[in-house]
C-alpha cells in the first residue's frame, strides 16, 4: 500500500484536470477606508488576467467628520451603481495608538460597508498580505506598492498613494480568487467572507 493518499504526480494528465474557471470576468472593487480619503479602485480579472477599470479617492478633508461620513456613503454608492462591482475586498482596519484616530477611522469604515449592497460579497485583507502579495514583502513602504501596482496593471503613471492602496486590495483579492480556484478547480465554497 502506498504510504500517500494521492496518486503519484507521474500519472497526473494535465490535459484531465478540469479548468479553472477562466471565462468567467469578475469585477472587483477595492477599497481603502480612510476619514479623510477614501482611496478606490476597481478592476476586472478573468483567469490569470487582470485589468485596471477605474481607480481614485473620494476626499472629503474639508467637512466636518459627521459630513464625511454623508459623503464616503454617498460617493460610495455612486460608485457602486455606475461600476457594478460583483465582490469588495476591504482593507482591514490597522489600529493605531491614537484611539480618537481609530475611531474615526472605523466610522468611516462603517460608512463604506454600508454603502456596499447585501448581495454583493465583502472580503477582508490584512495591509500585510495586501503588501505580501502585491510586492512579495509585508513591510512594504507605500511608495513600492504604488510602483507594483503600476508595473501589474500597466498604468500610464504611478496612481497616488490612497488609490493604489485600494487597487492593491483588489489585486490582493484576485490572487487570492485565482489561488483558491486552481486549488478547488472551479468549484465549491473558497474562503471566509467578512
Amino acid at each position: 500500500m502506498s504510504r500517500y493518499r494521492t496518486r503519484s504526480w507521474r500519472a497526473f494528465d494535465p490535459a484531465a484536470a478540469p479548468p479553472p474557471a477562466a471565462s468567467v470576468c469578475v469585477r472587483i472593487l477595492g477599497l481603502d477606508p480612510g476619514s479623510r480619503r477614501t482611496g478606490f479602485g476597481v478592476i476586472e480579472c478573468r483567469g490569470g488576467e487582470v485589468r485596471p477599470v477605474t481607480h481614485g479617492c473620494i476626499n472629503v478633508t474639508a467637512a466636518t467628520h459627521p459630513a464625511r461620513l454623508r459623503l464616503i456613503f454617498e460617493g460610495l454608492r455612486a460608485l457602486l451603481s455606475e461600476h457594478g462591482p460583483s465582490e469588495v475586498a476591504v482593507e482591514r482596519v490597522f489600529v493605531s495608538r491614537n484611539p480618537d484616530s481609530a475611531l474615526k477611522l472605523g466610522q468611516a469604515r462603517g460608512a463604506a460597508l454600508c454603502a456596499i449592497p447585501a448581495e454583493v460579497p465583502v472580503f477582508e485583507y490584512a495591509p500585510r498580505a495586501i503588501k505580501l502579495a502585491v510586492v512579495g514583502s509585508g513591510g512594504a513602504e507605500k511608495f513600492q506598492v504604488a510602483q507594483m501596482i503600476r508595473t501589474i496593471l500597466s498604468l500610464a503613471e504611478r496612481p497616488a498613494a490612497d488609490a493604489a492602496d485600494a487597487l492593491a486590495v483588489a489585486v490582493c483579492h484576485a490572487h487570492q480568487r485565482q489561488l483558491h480556484a486552481r486549488i478547488h478547480c472551479g468549484g465549491g465554497p473558497y474562503w471566509s467572507r467578512a
